[in-house]
C-alpha cells in the first residue's frame, strides 16, 4: 500500500497582511501554482504566494477536518500557529521542510 501525504497550508502576501488556508495532496505543486498566478481567484487578487505554515497528514479526511478547524478559527489563532512554528515568517517553500 502506498503512503499518501496531504497538507494544510497557510499562505500570506509580501506584507504578511492577508492569510489564506488551503489543502492539497502535493504542496510543492500547489504553492508553485500560487506563485505562478495560475488560478485567478483570491490568492491572485491579493498577491498571496508566501508559504508560512503547513501540516502534513496521511489521511485526506484528517487534512480536510484540520483545514476546516483552522478556517473556523480567529485570525489571532492563525497568527499564533504561524508564530509558534515560523516566527520569522520565512517562505517555507524555499526550505527543505516541505520535501
Amino acid at each position: 500500500m502506498r503512503d499518501h501525504n496531504y497538507f494544510i497550508y497557510i499562505l500570506t502576501n509580501r506584507n504578511n497582511t492577508v492569510l489564506y488556508t488551503g489543502v492539497t495532496n502535493n504542496i510543492r505543486r500547489r504553492v508553485t501554482e500560487h506563485k505562478e498566478k495560475l488560478n485567478k481567484g483570491f490568492t491572485f487578487r491579493y498577491k498571496v504566494d508566501k508559504l508560512v505554515y503547513f501540516e502534513r497528514f496521511s489521511s485526506i479526511i484528517e487534512a480536510i477536518a484540520r483545514e476546516k478547524q483552522i478556517k473556523a478559527g480567529s485570525r489571532q489563532k492563525k497568527l499564533d500557529l504561524i508564530n509558534q512554528e515560523n516566527p520569522e515568517w520565512i517562505d517555507l517553500f524555499y526550505t527543505n521542510r516541505i520535501d
